[in-house]
């Protein structure tokens, strides 16, 4: 369903992503880890048309993302970490919107927008009637959530999707993505929450200044590696060591 070769993104002098090749089939979530600046982010933005790769291929249910990019971007739905939405629109306005873009007539666009607010336990007439510039963070990402989703998409990239969700919301949305891949939707989850990804993903992939360090089941990695848990196998194989001493070191020259 998903499949990457060699993809590679420079900045200048820097290599934001090193010819990354990654295969991903249908009913899988696969956990995108990395620390901050590995190229997680700009993966994604390749992925979805937002980049255009400098050298490498990424091909999705088929449709390569440079040379049939348009087919491409109707069989996937993105959630990005900003959770931009058009502020002068209402929810409801900004929904119809997006049904629109993807040739989903009005009815059909409302009646799906409908089970998607009953799930996240939104009220329609803060949608129909409330500028998404007013909307809280959480009710913001529930939006672009339902937004990413509303078409059906095969493929779906969600980067932080939880930032922002209440404990009952996080927990609903889990559950959503199990039902997702069941039903044969591919997954791909960029998330700095390692338990979370731990506890849902069925695959993890670790890249590290661009490149790809691990990649396989999580209770596979663990034991490869012989790590207890995936922060530690994360702490080993970005470089980050000592982090408790530098932490008391820290906490040291404050209390000085």
């Amino acid at each position: 369903m998903l499949s990457i070769r060699n993809l590679t993104k420079r900045f200048g002098a820097q290599t934001a992503v090193d010819n990354l090749s990654l295969e991903a089939p249908a009913g899988q979530i696969v956990g995108l880890l990395g620390p901050n600046g590995a190229g997680k982010t700009t993966t994604l933005k390749m992925l979805t048309g937002l980049l255009l790769p400098d050298s490498g291929t990424a091909v999705i249910a088929g449709r390569d993302i440079v040379t049939d990019s348009l087919e491409a971007k109707k069989v996937f739905g993105f959630v990005p970490d900003s959770g931009a939405v058009y502020e002068s629109l209402t929810g409801v306005e900004y929904l119809l919107l997006v049904g629109a873009l993807y040739g989903i007539e009005d009815d059909e666009a409302i009646a799906r927008v409908k089970r998607f607010i009953e799930f996240f336990e939104l009220d329609w007439a803060t949608l129909e009637g409330k500028l998404l510039g007013a909307y809280s963070k959480g009710m913001r990402r529930k939006v672009v959530i339902t937004a990413a989703l509303l078409h059906n998409p095969l493929v779906v990239f969600l980067d932080e999707p939880l930032d922002g969700l209440d404990a009952n919301a996080a927990v609903g949305f889990k559950a959503l993505l199990e039902t997702l891949a069941r039903e044969g939707k591919t997954i791909i989850y960029s998330s700095h929450i390692l338990d979370v990804v731990e506890r849902v993903c069925h695959r993890v992939a670790i890249i590290h200044h661009g490149r790809l360090v691990a990649d396989g089941a999580p209770e596979a990695l663990l034991k490869e590696q012989e790590a207890a848990t995936l922060e530690q196998l994360f702490i080993r194989l970005t470089g980050s060591s000592n982090l408790e001493a530098r932490a008391e070191a820290f906490a040291k020259t404050m209390r000085g």
